[in-house]
């Protein structure tokens, strides 16, 4: 090193003072983590009591909305929502999931917390396509298919429906094959198709079988419809039977290709 000249004395002395580069680094980023770890402890420690320690924010009202049949304490009873808790920790699946199972008319329901004391509950109805008496009560059946109410009274304007299901061997193996539940189905997918003129003057439905559907209209006239396929189709082929042959008692769309009316 006797050799080294002045200037590369002084570069190397240069290299050699201060800790590395990666290492000054690592200094700068652990600083900045400790100086935001204090700041979230102090920001954050008042978070947590505004939200959960204080009664700021805590569950005091229930308001509910949507309702048709069912009144607004009906759902605010099921629904159980723990009034003095706070508002961030109400468990809103919970509520949903006890509205669906105590009143089963809830076809859907939107919990929602309403900063900074409510709960809002807004609520769809089940709407009955048809009915099915039962004893003195009718029960409500939507579009699905779902038996969801009894009620003392008929709905107004709502068809019943009839599972008259004949003797013959064809239907007792639709029966077996498909079970009640699907006829059901099938009938009102039936009473769903129909056009809207027919459809608010339908007095029943009458499933005998799956391909075996008739609507009784509430002027006695009589439409075979048979299965819930096609229904599209037998909508229209029965909207312009109808009104090529407006004197007609009977009308059968079951092969929507192959109509006939009948009757005067």
């Amino acid at each position: 090193m006797a050799g080294s000249t002045t200037a590369e004395r002084g570069e190397r002395q240069q290299r050699s003072s201060g800790p590395p580069p990666a290492r000054r680094l690592r200094r700068r980023h652990l600083r900045v983590i400790v100086i935001l770890g204090l700041a979230l402890v102090f920001v954050g420690i008042p978070g947590v009591w505004l939200f959960y320690g204080s009664d700021w924010l805590r569950a005091e009202h229930v308001s509910v909305s949507g309702t048709r049949v069912l009144t607004p304490a009906q759902v605010e009873s099921a629904a159980a929502v723990p009034l003095g808790d706070p508002l961030i920790s109400v468990d809103t699946d919970a509520i949903e999931t006890r509205l669906r199972r105590k009143l089963p008319r809830i076809d859907a329901v939107d919990v929602v917390r309403s900063w900074p004391h409510g709960i809002d509950l807004k609520v769809v109805e089940r709407t009955p396509v048809l009915i099915v008496q039962k004893g003195g009560k009718f029960v409500e059946v939507d579009d699905e298919g779902v038996r969801f109410a009894t009620v003392s009274r008929a709905p107004k304007g709502v068809p019943a429906l009839e599972l008259t299901l004949s003797r013959s061997s064809s239907a007792a193996a639709s029966l077996r094959r498909f079970g009640e539940s699907r006829l059901v189905r099938e009938a009102v997918g039936v009473a769903r198709a129909v056009p809207d003129a027919v459809a608010r003057g339908t007095r029943t439905v009458k499933a005998r079988s799956y391909d075996d559907i008739s609507l009784e209209l509430r002027d006695g006239r009589t439409v075979v419809w048979g299965s819930s396929e096609k229904g599209a189709a037998k909508a229209r082929t029965l909207t312009a039977l109808m009104k090529a042959s407006p004197g007609a008692r009977y009308f059968d769309v079951s092969v929507p290709t192959a109509p006939a009316s009948s009757g005067s």
